[in-house]
């Protein structure tokens, strides 16, 4: 379990990160070098991914989709420095759930 969440955790933030990089280089003029060190981070999220010892292609990346919700709250919080609001709160809560029954539901 650990080492699924420690994967969760890496591959959200490569994710998250190159997509910073990415947006920052395009829409607020930062250097060339930053998209390209988005686009290496977001190719190491793929790499990180496949490490999951989950069976399922899609359910892994479902699940990674609810996980990068509440790192993105975070994200947002720590570094644009925009305060979540209860509603944020709600929804991430929401997500986590919801990755927690399709991991972990008993399967046949």
């Amino acid at each position: 379990m650990a080492y699924a969440i420690l994967l969760f955790a890496f591959a959200g933030l490569a994710e998250i990160g190159g997509g910073y990089l990415i947006w920052l280089w395009l829409r607020e003029g930062k250097p060339f070098y930053w998209g390209v060190f988005g686009g290496i981070a977001l190719a190491l999220y793929g790499v990180i991914a496949t490490f999951q010892t989950f069976p399922s292609f899609g359910r892994v990346y479902a699940a990674y989709g609810g996980v990068f919700i509440v790192l993105s709250v975070l994200w947002g919080w720590g570094v644009d420095k925009n305060t979540p609001d209860l509603y944020d709160w709600i929804g991430a809560g929401i997500c986590i759930i919801g990755v927690t029954v399709m991991l972990f539901a008993p399967r046949p």
